[in-house]
Protein backbone atom coordinates (compact mmCIF):
# COMPACT_ATOMS: atom_id res chain seq x y z
CA UNK A 1 0.00 0.00 0.00
CA UNK A 2 1.46 3.44 -0.93
CA UNK A 3 2.60 5.48 2.07
CA UNK A 4 0.03 8.23 1.49
CA UNK A 5 -2.86 5.75 1.37
CA UNK A 6 -1.57 4.01 4.51
CA UNK A 7 -1.47 7.34 6.34
CA UNK A 8 -5.06 8.06 5.24
CA UNK A 9 -6.13 4.60 6.45
CA UNK A 10 -4.71 5.33 9.89
CA UNK A 11 -6.60 8.61 10.02
CA UNK A 12 -10.00 7.10 9.25
CA UNK A 13 -9.71 3.57 10.63
CA UNK A 14 -12.87 2.82 12.67
CA UNK A 15 -10.75 0.94 15.20
CA UNK A 16 -9.00 4.21 16.05
CA UNK A 17 -11.72 6.80 15.59
CA UNK A 18 -15.21 7.10 17.05
CA UNK A 19 -18.11 9.34 16.08
CA UNK A 20 -17.40 12.98 15.18
CA UNK A 21 -13.75 12.07 14.73
CA UNK A 22 -13.34 11.27 18.43
CA UNK A 23 -10.67 8.74 19.38
CA UNK A 24 -12.07 5.69 21.17
CA UNK A 25 -12.44 5.65 24.93
CA UNK A 26 -9.10 3.90 25.53
CA UNK A 27 -7.12 6.42 23.51
CA UNK A 28 -4.45 8.57 25.15
CA UNK A 29 -6.39 11.53 23.73
CA UNK A 30 -8.63 11.26 26.78
CA UNK A 31 -7.22 12.19 30.18
CA UNK A 32 -7.27 9.53 32.87
CA UNK A 33 -7.59 12.13 35.64
CA UNK A 34 -11.15 11.10 36.41
CA UNK A 35 -10.90 7.35 35.84
CA UNK A 36 -10.81 6.62 39.57
CA UNK A 37 -14.23 8.25 39.94
CA UNK A 38 -15.71 6.43 36.96
CA UNK A 39 -14.40 3.16 38.42
CA UNK A 40 -15.58 3.88 41.96
CA UNK A 41 -19.12 4.98 41.19
CA UNK A 42 -19.66 2.44 38.43
CA UNK A 43 -18.79 -0.25 40.96
CA UNK A 44 -21.03 1.32 43.62
CA UNK A 45 -24.12 1.82 41.47
CA UNK A 46 -23.76 -0.85 38.76
CA UNK A 47 -21.70 -3.51 40.50
CA UNK A 48 -18.08 -4.72 40.18
CA UNK A 49 -18.58 -6.55 36.87
CA UNK A 50 -20.01 -3.65 34.87
CA UNK A 51 -17.45 -1.95 32.62
CA UNK A 52 -16.89 1.58 33.98
CA UNK A 53 -15.70 2.74 30.55
CA UNK A 54 -19.31 3.02 29.41
CA UNK A 55 -19.67 5.99 31.74
CA UNK A 56 -16.38 7.55 30.68
CA UNK A 57 -17.57 7.25 27.07
CA UNK A 58 -20.82 8.90 28.11
CA UNK A 59 -18.90 11.78 29.70
CA UNK A 60 -16.87 12.18 26.51
CA UNK A 61 -20.12 12.37 24.53
CA UNK A 62 -21.49 14.89 27.04
CA UNK A 63 -18.52 17.19 27.62
CA UNK A 64 -15.38 15.77 25.97
CA UNK A 65 -14.17 15.45 29.58
CA UNK A 66 -14.18 19.20 30.16
CA UNK A 67 -15.26 19.69 33.77
CA UNK A 68 -15.94 23.41 33.25
CA UNK A 69 -18.48 23.08 30.43
CA UNK A 70 -21.88 24.67 31.06
CA UNK A 71 -24.54 24.23 28.38
CA UNK A 72 -26.94 26.92 27.20
CA UNK A 73 -29.64 25.22 29.27
CA UNK A 74 -27.44 25.24 32.39
CA UNK A 75 -26.24 21.62 32.44
CA UNK A 76 -22.90 21.46 34.21
CA UNK A 77 -19.67 19.54 34.23
CA UNK A 78 -18.37 16.26 32.90
CA UNK A 79 -21.75 14.53 32.92
CA UNK A 80 -23.74 17.68 32.07
CA UNK A 81 -26.07 17.52 35.06
CA UNK A 82 -28.97 19.98 35.25
CA UNK A 83 -29.24 21.81 38.60
CA UNK A 84 -32.79 20.48 39.21
CA UNK A 85 -31.64 16.93 38.48
CA UNK A 86 -28.69 17.33 40.85
CA UNK A 87 -31.02 18.64 43.57
CA UNK A 88 -33.24 15.56 43.11
CA UNK A 89 -30.23 13.25 43.32
CA UNK A 90 -28.97 15.03 46.45
CA UNK A 91 -32.21 14.26 48.27
CA UNK A 92 -31.08 10.63 48.33
CA UNK A 93 -27.35 11.38 48.41
CA UNK A 94 -26.86 14.49 50.58
CA UNK A 95 -23.09 13.96 50.61
CA UNK A 96 -23.00 14.80 46.87
CA UNK A 97 -22.00 18.29 47.85
CA UNK A 98 -21.22 20.20 44.65
CA UNK A 99 -22.32 19.64 41.05
CA UNK A 100 -19.21 21.53 39.86
CA UNK A 101 -16.89 19.02 41.55
CA UNK A 102 -15.74 16.37 39.03
CA UNK A 103 -16.08 13.67 41.70
CA UNK A 104 -19.67 14.48 42.62
CA UNK A 105 -20.65 15.32 39.05
CA UNK A 106 -19.56 11.85 37.94
CA UNK A 107 -21.18 10.23 40.97
CA UNK A 108 -24.45 12.04 40.27
CA UNK A 109 -24.37 11.18 36.56
CA UNK A 110 -23.83 7.48 37.17
CA UNK A 111 -26.42 7.45 39.95
CA UNK A 112 -28.89 9.08 37.56
CA UNK A 113 -28.05 6.41 34.96
CA UNK A 114 -28.89 3.81 37.58
CA UNK A 115 -32.21 5.54 38.36
CA UNK A 116 -33.10 5.41 34.66
CA UNK A 117 -31.82 1.85 34.25
CA UNK A 118 -34.20 0.71 36.99
CA UNK A 119 -37.14 2.16 35.07
CA UNK A 120 -36.50 -0.12 32.08
CA UNK A 121 -37.26 -3.84 32.19
CA UNK A 122 -35.68 -5.08 28.96
CA UNK A 123 -34.33 -8.62 29.51
CA UNK A 124 -31.09 -7.78 27.68
CA UNK A 125 -28.64 -5.74 29.75
CA UNK A 126 -27.15 -4.39 26.54
CA UNK A 127 -30.50 -3.11 25.23
CA UNK A 128 -31.45 -1.81 28.65
CA UNK A 129 -28.23 0.21 28.79
CA UNK A 130 -28.85 1.80 25.38
CA UNK A 131 -32.40 2.76 26.41
CA UNK A 132 -30.93 4.22 29.60
CA UNK A 133 -28.37 6.29 27.72
CA UNK A 134 -31.07 7.56 25.36
CA UNK A 135 -33.22 8.49 28.36
CA UNK A 136 -30.31 10.40 29.90
CA UNK A 137 -30.12 12.47 26.74
CA UNK A 138 -33.76 12.93 25.76
CA UNK A 139 -35.67 12.21 28.98
CA UNK A 140 -37.30 8.98 30.09
CA UNK A 141 -40.81 10.03 29.02
CA UNK A 142 -39.79 10.80 25.45
CA UNK A 143 -37.86 7.55 25.03
CA UNK A 144 -40.64 5.54 26.67
CA UNK A 145 -43.09 7.07 24.20
CA UNK A 146 -40.76 6.14 21.32
CA UNK A 147 -40.45 2.62 22.72
CA UNK A 148 -44.24 2.27 22.74
CA UNK A 149 -44.45 3.46 19.13
CA UNK A 150 -41.90 0.77 18.26
CA UNK A 151 -43.98 -1.96 19.87
CA UNK A 152 -43.69 -1.32 23.58
CA UNK A 153 -43.02 -4.90 24.63
CA UNK A 154 -40.40 -5.79 27.22
CA UNK A 155 -38.12 -7.01 24.44
CA UNK A 156 -38.55 -4.04 22.06
CA UNK A 157 -34.97 -3.24 21.08
CA UNK A 158 -33.09 0.03 20.97
CA UNK A 159 -32.70 -0.35 17.20
CA UNK A 160 -36.50 -0.45 16.90
CA UNK A 161 -36.97 2.39 19.39
CA UNK A 162 -34.32 4.72 17.99
CA UNK A 163 -36.33 5.36 14.82
CA UNK A 164 -38.80 7.35 16.93
CA UNK A 165 -36.39 9.42 19.06
CA UNK A 166 -34.78 12.73 18.03
CA UNK A 167 -31.79 12.55 15.71
CA UNK A 168 -29.63 14.11 18.42
CA UNK A 169 -30.40 11.19 20.72
CA UNK A 170 -29.72 8.60 18.02
CA UNK A 171 -26.37 10.28 17.40
CA UNK A 172 -25.62 10.45 21.15
CA UNK A 173 -26.08 6.71 21.71
CA UNK A 174 -24.24 5.88 18.49
CA UNK A 175 -21.28 8.01 19.56
CA UNK A 176 -21.04 6.19 22.89
CA UNK A 177 -21.18 2.85 21.08
CA UNK A 178 -18.43 4.02 18.73
CA UNK A 179 -16.29 5.30 21.59
CA UNK A 180 -16.60 1.82 23.11
CA UNK A 181 -15.93 0.20 19.70
CA UNK A 182 -19.15 -1.71 20.30
CA UNK A 183 -19.73 -2.88 16.73
CA UNK A 184 -16.17 -4.19 16.51
CA UNK A 185 -15.74 -5.69 19.98
CA UNK A 186 -19.31 -6.31 21.10
CA UNK A 187 -20.52 -5.67 24.65
CA UNK A 188 -17.92 -4.78 27.26
CA UNK A 189 -19.11 -6.43 30.45
CA UNK A 190 -22.69 -5.21 30.58
CA UNK A 191 -23.50 -7.49 33.49
CA UNK A 192 -23.80 -7.58 37.24
CA UNK A 193 -26.31 -4.76 37.65
CA UNK A 194 -29.32 -7.11 37.78
CA UNK A 195 -27.81 -8.86 40.79
CA UNK A 196 -27.12 -5.51 42.45
CA UNK A 197 -30.73 -4.41 41.97
CA UNK A 198 -32.04 -7.77 43.19
CA UNK A 199 -29.98 -7.50 46.38
CA UNK A 200 -31.32 -4.00 46.96
CA UNK A 201 -34.91 -5.18 46.57
CA UNK A 202 -34.27 -8.00 49.04
CA UNK A 203 -32.83 -5.50 51.52
CA UNK A 204 -35.74 -3.13 50.92
CA UNK A 205 -33.49 -0.24 49.80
Amino acid sequence: MPLLLWFFFLLVSPSLVAGDGLADVDSEQWADDYDRYFRKYSKRFFGPFFDWRWFKAQAIAESKLDEKVVSERGAQGLMQIMPDTFAEIRERNPHFSDVASPKWNIAAGIYYDRMLYKRWSHPSGEERLFLTLASYNAGFGRVRSANRKAGGGEDTSWNETRKFVPGETQHYVKNIQRLMRFEEKGPRRIRGISQVLKQEEEQGS
